[in-house]
């Protein structure tokens, strides 16, 4: 049988490799479409989770996992040797940047050389990871046909961004439109058949450099825009305005204006990291990023404007921020998820015990942190906030009781504009 007529019978033997907060959703979207998948990663506690029935990933209930697993319609391994029996694979695995700000492509040719290994003919191989243009085409590609095989006739390759939002309610991997771009037109047809099944839009472009810049220019558009109204935060403190009214009235027209937030820094996995791979790409054709990095700059000023912001505030109230208790609310770096990659709150707690502060903090997602040379554990939110000095809001949990923290509180920094609608001389706003 052909692949095509696998892909449409869902008989196609379906793989993943990478198991994190892009591969698992997506693993379980085909398992749940009939398919028969298989997970792979080299973390053996993940593994042993995943056969368990038992998530790590907040947008994966157990309920929906565990009959997956006990079924057998989704298993894992850390054995790369199972893809000479599958048929497709996606590569989900993570791309970070080196201090430099240069792309690391570390994992993905780790994970391709096990693949070609066991590539053969009528398989489809779809790269996930977020990466500069021209990755797939010029790295991926030739390691898979180093085996002989031809791109188009005898395997096919693609690239399709992953648009995961961690924490959103409504869309998810099933309903967040889906873009695919092959080497060859072959290859997109197939690429686009096989998403068809398990999700419910795709969305088919001409090569995969089409496809990942797609990626690069939501992630930089969103970064561009956070910078200008993190400028225009630092811009309202010095002149007295309150930068959340502003924003609020112009979200009022009705065209041509979308708004930003200001916040303490940029985090996940995502928009602080995406941008730099596109910024180091056109170095090399020789043209400067200047949004790209300007925009960076802006934002990683943010965590050192919110620690002077709150020693200012302790300042005028006759504290300094020396030997100063400051509790800080949220350590993920977005509201009501547990991951603290990349999370501005890492920056500012470093910052704050630079200048000898006495940190500690309250998020019911993390309830230990242990990261960059930080270890601290989650505290009762209201108690801690009757006994700081000052109570930073760096992540607006659903769960917090604002309210009562404000009764507790002698001073809150509120970062988030967490506080909205609440009324007092303690609240100092960024």
């Amino acid at each position: 049988m052909e692949l095509t007529d696998r892909i449409r019978t869902r008989t196609a033997r379906v793989g993943v490799v990478g198991l994190g907060y892009v591969g698992l959703p997506l693993a379980v979207e085909f398992a749940r479409a009939g398919f028969q998948v298989t997970g792979i990663d080299l973390n053996g506690a993940k593994v042993a989770r995943v056969n368990a029935g038992d998530s790590y990933v907040g947008d994966v209930p157990d309920a929906v996992l565990a009959p997956l697993a006990r079924e057998g319609k989704l298993r894992a391994t850390t054995d790369f040797a199972g893809i000479a029996g599958l048929d497709t694979v996606n590569i989900c695995v993570p791309t970070p940047l080196r201090k430099t700000k240069d792309p690391d492509m570390g994992f993905i040719v780790s994970a391709c050389e096990e693949i070609a290994k066991h590539l053969h003919p009528g398989m489809l191989l779809i790269l996930e990871s977020t990466t500069y243009p021209g990755t797939t085409d010029e790295l991926v590609l030739p390691m898979f046909e180093r085996t002989g095989l031809r791109v188009g006739q005898d395997f096919f390759l693609c690239f399709s961004p992953e648009r995961v939002d961690p924490g959103n309610p409504v869309y998810q991997t099933y309903n967040i439109p889906k873009v695919v771009g092959g080497v060859t037109a072959a290859c997109s047809r197939m690429g686009a058949l096989f998403y068809a099944q398990a999700l419910e839009r795709v969305v088919p472009v001409s090569s995969t450099q089409v496809a990942e810049m797609v990626k690069l220019l939501e992630n930089t558009y969103r970064m561009i825009n956070i910078g200008m109204v993190n400028e225009l935060a630092m811009m309202c403190d010095r002149m007295g305005i309150n930068v959340w009214e502003v924003i609020d009235a112009a979200a009022t027209k009705p065209f041509g204006f979308m708004p930003f937030y200001p916040g303490p820094g940029l985090g996940g996995h995502c928009i602080p990291v995406d941008p730099f791979y596109l910024s180091w790409k056109t170095r090399q054709a020789g043209i400067e990023a200047r949004f790209i990095d300007l925009a960076g700059y802006i934002n990683g000023q943010m965590p050192q404007f919110v620690v002077d912001k709150v020693q200012n505030a302790l300042n005028q109230r006759g504290k300094p921020l020396n030997g100063a208790r400051v509790h800080i609310l949220g350590v993920a770096y977005k509201k009501d998820i547990d991951d603290i990659r990349e999370s501005p709150a890492l920056d500012v707690i470093h910052l704050l015990e630079r200048r000898l502060a006495r940190v500690t903090y309250s998020d019911p997602h993390v309830p230990e942190l242990r990261a960059d040379g930080l270890e601290l554990r989650s505290l009762a939110p209201e108690q801690a906030a009757a006994e700081a000095d000052c109570v930073l809001i760096i992540t607006g949990h659903s769960a917090f009781n604002y309210p009562a923290v404000l009764e507790r509180a002698r001073l809150v920094v509120d970062t988030r504009n967490a506080m909205k609608g609440l009324v007092s001389d303690k609240i100092v706003r960024l």
